[in-house]
């Protein structure tokens, strides 16, 4: 099939996702976040989480549908996220995208949501160059990923050892008294600060832990430092200088994560560097990310602020790449795993 309609479903967190998309082309990207139920309670909640996608799942799929144009009865397969995520989010999903393969009579792919990451970016600057290397920084995960092919060989160099960038983000912010989610808002108030106001330290870069832990990330001592040099304000009685505290944090931050992410990339002979994931949307890792790859003769790749964050047209591209390649479905048996590894791409 060389140009197929696939449906994509995303539930793995907290926005229900449905895209559109026909080969390489999105249709349309509908979206509906329940971020605002979680805000009070400064991270997310997956019970709330759960209700608010069977909630909007509907409407969702019909959105998506009506503003792209197309009917249900066009769609040539349906793509849903599979893994890694909230156990009970993914379910939601899971269960809406077997119920439409079944009664539509087309496949289903149950894919993994950091392929899709990666996979998302066809739809905006076209095919993945093969290999390429691929940079996945999000509330959950900061990974590096060698990919020969996104819908078959994904191998992980280097993953999150204890809190993803993403999430200290979202941690710092709360220090910070800044709301959540944190990531837009440290962006924000980061450029009216100085990211060398304060030497925050740059985890798992020492000469030890670069044998040990070469393209591995730690962002919890960063996250410890920022909050005790907060505290250290207060018991002496000083104002937190707010924007140079998230300007060094930030930039502490992606200068690991560029760092290592070029390095992999020379190392492993990869000229093409793709970044994805929700903080792939924060400007100071874009333009960092941009002047080192330059420098070092690698091409950047990174989607638009609107597809790095979780959505359905990241699935749905995947979905599409695997019907053009050839890959086997899914079974209606497809279970929904909340850790399923990134080299399952599908499952």
């Amino acid at each position: 099939m060389s140009e197929p309609l696939v449906l994509g479903i995303e539930t793995s967190c907290d926005e229900t996702g449905v895209g559109l998309v026909r080969g390489r082309t999105l249709l349309f990207d509908a979206i509906a976040s329940s971020v605002d139920q979680h805000a009070r309670f400064g991270g997310v909640v997956p019970e709330v989480a759960s209700r608010a996608h069977l909630e909007a799942m509907v409407p969702t799929v019909e959105r998506a549908c009506r503003e792209a144009g197309v009917s249900l009865d066009d769609v040539d397969a349906v793509s849903v996220t599979a893994g890694p995520g909230l156990a009970g989010a993914l379910l939601v999903g899971v269960a809406a995208a077997k119920a439409l393969a079944l009664g539509l009579g087309v496949p289903l792919y149950g894919v993994n949501h950091l392929a899709a990451h990666v996979a998302v970016d066809v739809v905006e600057h076209g095919p993945l160059p093969e290999p390429t290397m691929g940079l996945l920084v999000s509330g959950g995960h900061s990974n590096l990923l060698l990919v020969p092919d996104v819908t078959h060989d994904i191998r992980s160099l280097g993953a999150t050892i204890d809190d993803a960038a993403g999430e200290a983000f979202d941690k710092v912010a709360r220090v910070l008294g800044l709301p959540f989610p944190g990531g837009p808002h440290i962006d924000r108030v980061a450029r009216e600060g100085d990211q060398v106001a304060i030497d925050f330290p740059r985890g798992l870069t020492s000469g030890r832990d670069m044998q040990r832990h070469r393209f591995d990330y730690s962002f919890s001592g960063l996250k410890t430092a920022v909050a005790r040099w907060v505290q250290a304000c207060a018991d002496a009685g000083e104002p937190v200088p707010v924007a140079d505290v998230a300007a060094s944090f930030q930039e502490a931050v992606v200068d690991v994560l560029t760092r290592k992410a070029v390095l992999a990339c020379a190392e492993h002979g990869v000229e093409d560097l793709l970044i994805g994931g929700g903080v792939a949307a924060n400007s100071r890792l874009r333009a960092l990310a941009q002047e080192r790859c330059d420098a070092a003769g690698v091409r950047l790749r990174v989607p638009r602020p609107g597809l790095c964050t979780d959505n359905g047209a990241m699935v749905a591209a995947l979905g599409a790449q695997m019907v053009m390649r050839g890959r086997p479905p899914s079974g209606l048996d497809l279970p929904a795993d909340s850790s399923q590894p990134v080299e399952q791409v599908r499952s």
